[in-house]
């Protein structure tokens, strides 16, 4: 198994945190400016992240961590139970929706459409801290894709400037338990490891 990625960005480091979690053994081609001849070849859209098992070629983030949930269920990181699958899959599309859509912006190089974003972003993780509140883990008791995508979002607020206020403790909370998972730990590239020194013995 190969996975194509970026050091540095969410879709490609929420993959990671998947296959770390699941114990897979994968090779890493790390992708940058100028991009491989292979991947090209594999995926017409020339993405990141791309996953190659054997003759079968991903080429979405959340086509490749449900492939991999299914692949390899154990531990599992969605539910079971239809309902509870469906909840979790409407959280993935709003923190998709919410979150992942406001990246590009919040590393811009126009510095007014990183305020803008910088401000939407901050409230609407504030504005979640309640949900942190209810479970050990975001609407689980247990890890599941759900975390593994909130996860990488979290890890670079530092990076984008946003700072966390007294009131937003259970979010403090919840990433000082996510961030210190081993297999978090194992999913960072130098370069996301660098977005916050010190945070990852």
């Amino acid at each position: 198994m190969t996975l194509f990625s970026t050091a540095d960005d969410v879709w490609s480091h929420r993959t990671r945190i998947v296959l770390a979690e699941k114990g897979i053994q994968f090779d890493t081609i790390e992708v940058g400016k100028d991009l491989p001849e292979d991947l090209m070849d594999l995926n017409p859209y020339s993405t990141v992240p791309t996953l190659v098992d054997r003759d079968l070629v991903l080429y979405d983030s959340r086509v490749i961590i449900e492939y991999l949930d299914e692949r390899f269920p154990h531990p599992p990181l969605m539910p079971v139970d239809p309902v509870a699958r469906a909840q979790f899959r409407l959280a993935l599309v709003r923190i998709e929706r919410d979150w992942y859509s406001l990246i590009r912006e919040l590393e811009d190089k126009d510095e007014a459409v990183r305020a803008k974003a910088h401000k939407v972003m901050r409230e609407s993780v504030l504005g979640s801290s309640d949900v942190f509140k209810a479970k050990p883990y975001f609407l689980s008791d247990d890890f599941s894709m759900v975390d593994a995508t909130i996860a990488p979002v979290l890890w670079r607020l530092t990076k984008w400037g946003i700072d966390l206020p007294a009131q937003a403790q259970p979010i403090v909370r919840y990433m000082n338990m996510i961030f210190a998972r081993p297999a978090f730990r194992q999913s960072l590239s130098h370069a996301e490891r660098d977005m916050r020194p010190g945070r990852t013995g």
